[in-house]
């Protein structure tokens, strides 16, 4: 088998870091996508060359459909395969907004990059995933979606956020009824309160809900913590549980009495 290439999204910080490095250290060649050549981006191509392993940065917009092909080329043409996919890039709104204020502006823009552009990327790599099966891979290529709690838990100040990522659990689904006739599996996994840039502003509101009890693991979560749950997929831990949902958070969503 030649060596094995994951794609990951939003990958130049935060979860997309962990997951790369995670991937890395576990022999994976990796394809990280960002927006930018950022000093983040070039951070993670040293980390998981570091480890021995491949990096082919490609500097792309997923909210941009028409980049797609090119996302996808520039990686088979590097690598000559795609075997993992980790749709991990993702936004917050600029402004936490009530429900009653929700700006189309930012709907609109958390749409177009939380669950259309992964969407339609993963369309683009099923067809190169779809290809490979076809022609003999030597092993069965994987697509995870990062979405969020928030995919089933409300939140009426960030609406725009959870609406995109309900959407993103369901692509998830439908996607693995889809793919399952070509043997790829499909995964949804739903991270809980990680310590992130991302969650840097809320910082004392959820030290404060943690410390009352909210996760029965009473600790924030961290980029490594998603990036372990990546690897278990990838490596085929969980090849009988194709769609499976699986929440990274802590045992947030364990309903207590």
């Amino acid at each position: 088998m030649g060596k094995a290439v994951a794609l990951v999204t939003g990958a130049s910080r935060g979860i997309g870091r962990g997951i790369a490095t995670a991937l890395a250290s576990h022999g994976y060649d990796i394809a990280g996508v960002a927006t930018s050549m950022s000093s983040g981006l070039l951070d993670v191509q040293a980390d998981v060359e570091a480890l021995g392993q491949r990096f082919i940065p490609v500097v792309a917009d997923i909210s941009r459909l028409d980049e797609h092909a090119r996302i996808v080329d520039a990686v088979v043409e590097a690598a000559g395969r795609i075997d993992v996919l980790v749709n991990n890039a993702g936004v917050a709104p600029k402004v936490r907004l009530d429900i009653l204020d929700t700006t189309e502006e930012s709907f609109d823009r958390l749409i177009d990059i939380n669950l259309r552009g992964p969407f339609f990327l993963t369309q683009r790599v099923s067809a190169q995933m779809i290809a490979q099966v076809k022609a003999g891979a030597d092993c069965a290529p994987k697509i995870i979606f990062i979405t969020s709690i928030s995919s089933n838990a409300a939140s009426p100040n960030r609406a725009e956020y959870c609406i995109s990522k309900a959407g993103l659990s369901m692509a998830a689904q439908t996607y693995a009824v889809r793919l399952a006739e070509f043997g790829i599996n499909v995964y949804d996994i739903r991270p809980g309160i990680v310590a992130t840039d991302m969650t840097s502003a809320v910082k004392q509101k959820y030290d404060d809900l943690i410390a009352k009890g909210l996760l029965l693991t009473p600790r924030w979560g961290t980029p490594e913590d998603v990036g372990k749950a990546v690897v278990a997929l990838a490596e085929g831990y969980f090849d009988y549980a194709t769609g499976a949902v699986i929440e990274v958070g802590g045992g947030f969503g364990v309903e207590r009495l």
